[in-house]
């Protein structure tokens, strides 16, 4: 078990999100892109509980292409794109009744509804399968897609069309239903049965063909093929529960809409209940668990979604998933196996972090082969040993992990595992800074580790994005001299074409793809370029802050020379005092300029365009909320505020632009007045919102 999230230091939590970030990119390029997935759901639902966690604690530290900044995985090779009407959004996730009843409070919170109001939910079977939306024009399917990035998918439309369950007219009765939208996107599940999956995989193995893990992992398979046929050939099904875009709805209810997909032919699952309680909700949820076994198809939890459709729409949406929606999740299991090794890797930040090898052990359909043990401490705490027989859980903090040590089972020679006072891979010495519980290689720029795991997360998808500088090529180049750090890459061709062209594996055509790929990554987004150099701190998201606040390489650096650069950094909401610190740290350093000054001149940095941007009269700027607002709870005046384009900061400085005031404003009002702030009531906030 990880140390709880209240007694982590910053250099705790920071190497965690980094290594749990990159877990979790790999992960979701297996589920939603490869459809091969290398964890249970309960595993990254764990994973990804953690990573929330410690980006609620620790805000200023989201990176990595934070869960909470995407959702899915791009479009793999083959599909054509669609951009979905709507994002496909994902769900956040509960696993107690102390949370769903948590859930409810937030929402009545955030409402401005006292604790004891009643809330109608719709409680529903959360199948595992394929999300998919298809949309509808003039009563017609016209195109249907995956969930893709959550927002753009891959075009399945013909796959879709050979499921039968899938209406291709919206009628009522024997006729076209007059009155179907003039546009709507559909969404829901495409699934296979617990049959249909055991059939197929009899019929694979006849023909000495890949069986498929699970039901999910042959659904999805078997929608995304390039071949409509071969969809066709596979007894796929779906149910439907919930709609995109929508040209002017009939109706005022989620559970209205469920009833009218029903009218127009759509398979809505049978379980569906309308609870009017927390109590109703719990009950659906331990019904849905005591069926599950029972059920043709499988379910991993069940879903809650606010019935109103305009409670809905002031509830809104929070980074990649709604307010008004959440996922309650089946609990996990734990196996026993042997740990046979205790590695230490290196990350590029010089982190040692050790993971215990164990002995493939199957949990719930899922092998399990590896287990992060987070850090020395925790190695010391469970006194975890290598030859030890230990208990492995899917579910937790971060996983997998090991939950504890089987003593009864340990071998008598068994000694305790010492921690490296060195670099496993330079050789120099690892240290401890202050009381932190991180250790790291002093070796920086001499640390072959530390220098490839730079230069992989220049190139990775969320960086440059150059295909075909992956990590096993990364590690070759670097090995043979040709690679040291980025500028290399862009020289690559020049110097070492002809010794390429002698690998094995490589030929003109795989070469020429290469470099075709790197000669495009010369020109690179600014949000892109930032987030490839690595600096502490500044992952994906704080990447794009910084971008859209400076513009373009040229303010942002120029801004980074200055005196009082950090005072500049920490007038961007969600920049705290040690982001900024790190950020002019980077650039104070000298190597990093000499890097910048010869890697610049190979890059063409495309500057911000904010022409496509809604801007409205708060656009850009700054607000502080003071007072209780008599038409809005504070959350709902935050998010409107955001949404147009405004910054919200919590205190008022001179750089402040407005200060809105509700009743009972306190001392933030009499600030406001002591710097000559503009201050607002809510109906002039509310004017501000749409002006232009």
């Amino acid at each position: 078990m990880f140390k709880e999230i209240s007694t982590l230091t910053r250099s705790e939590a920071e190497a965690e999100l980094k290594a749990l970030a990159t877990r979790l990119i790999e992960l979701d390029t297996a589920y939603h892109q490869c459809d091969a997935p290398l964890v249970s759901d309960a595993e990254y639902d764990a994973l990804r509980r953690r990573n929330e966690a410690l980006e609620a604690a620790f805000p200023d530290l989201i990176q990595e292409n934070s869960l909470s900044q995407r959702v899915g995985a791009p479009i793999a090779d083959g599909f054509q794109k669609v951009v979905h009407t709507q994002p496909m959004l994902s769900l956040d996730n509960v696993f107690s009744e102390e949370e769903v009843i948590d859930f409810m409070d937030k929402i009545r919170r955030f409402l401005g509804f006292s604790s004891t109001t009643d809330i109608d939910m719709v409680a529903e079977p959360k199948i595992d399968g394929l999300s998919f939306s298809a949309v509808y024009e003039k009563g017609r399917f016209v195109v249907g897609s995956t969930r893709g990035d959550g927002t753009v998918g891959e075009d399945i439309t013909e796959n879709l069309r050979t499921l039968s369950e899938l209406p291709q007219i919206l009628k009522d009765g024997d006729s076209l239903f007059d009155s179907a939208p003039a546009m709507i996107d559909i969404r829901g599940e495409v699934y296979m049965s617990k049959r249909d999956f055991f059939d197929l995989n009899r019929a694979q193995e006849g023909r000495h063909k890949r069986t498929f893990a699970n039901p999910r992992n042959a659904a999805a398979g078997s929608l995304r093929q390039l071949n409509p046929k071969i969809t066709a050939e596979r007894h796929l099904q779906l149910f439907a529960y919930a709609c995109g875009s929508v040209q002017q709805p009939t109706w005022t209810t989620h559970w209205e809409f469920l009833e009218q997909l029903k009218k127009w032919g759509f398979p809505v699952n049978p379980e569906i209940r309308l609870c009017h309680t927390v109590q109703e909700m719990m009950s659906f949820y331990n019904e849905m668990r005591d069926k599950r076994a029972d059920l043709p198809y499988d379910i991993d939890g069940v879903v809650y979604k606010v019935n109103h459709l305009d409670l809905q729409q002031r509830l809104g949406f929070i980074a990649r998933s709604p307010r008004w929606a959440t996922a309650h999740k089946f609990p996990a299991e734990q196996a026993t196996t042997r740990l046979n090794q205790i590695r230490i890797q290196v990350g590029r930040t010089g982190a040692l972090t050790p993971v215990a090898d164990v002995e493939p052990v199957n949990i719930g359909g899922v092998v399990v082969r590896h287990a992060t043990l987070h850090n020395a401490d925790e190695i010391e705490r469970k006194d975890i040993r290598e030859g030890d027989t230990v208990v492995i859980q899917r579910a937790g903090d971060v996983i997998p992990q090991i939950v504890r040590v089987v003593p009864d089972k340990r071998p008598t020679d068994s000694q305790a595992f010492i921690f490296p006072s060195v670099c496993p891979v330079c050789g120099s010495h690892a240290v401890r800074e202050g009381d932190e519980a991180i250790i790291f290689c002093t070796g920086g720029l001499i640390c072959p580790a530390q220098a490839m795991e730079r230069l992989k997360h220049f190139v990775s998808k969320s960086a440059l994005d150059i295909e075909g500088l992956g990590s096993k090529n990364i590690d070759t180049f670097f090995r043979m001299g040709w690679l040291h750090n980025p500028i290399d890459i862009f020289t690559l061709e020049q110097n070492h074409a002809l010794e390429l062209l002698s690998l094995e594996g490589w030929g003109q055509k795989s070469a020429s793809k290469l470099f075709e790929a790197i000669e495009q990554a010369r020109t690179c987004p600014l949000p892109r370029f930032i987030y490839a150099l690595g600096i502490r701190e500044v992952g994906e998201a704080t990447a794009r802050l910084l971008a859209e606040h400076f513009g373009s390489w040229l303010a942002f650096e120029t801004a980074m020379h200055e005196q009082d650069a950090a005072e500049k950094l920490m007038e961007i909401e969600g920049i705290g005092p040690i982001m900024a610190e790190d950020i002019t740290a980077f650039f104070a350093e000298p190597h990093n300029q000499e890097l910048l000054t010869h890697l610049l001149p190979h890059l063409t940095i495309q500057s911000v365009d904010k022409t496509d941007h809604k801007t409205t009269a708060l656009t850009g700027k700054s607000l502080v909320f003071t007072g209780t607002l008599s038409h809005l709870t504070r959350a709902e005046a935050k998010s409107k505020a955001l949404a147009a384009g405004a910054k919200v900061v919590s205190s008022v400085s001179p750089k402040t632009t407005y200060v809105v005031a509700g009743a009972e404003a306190g001392s933030k009002l009499k600030q406001a007045e002591k710097y000559g702030i503009t201050i607002l009531d809510e109906n002039e906030f509310l004017e501000l919102l749409d002006a232009p």
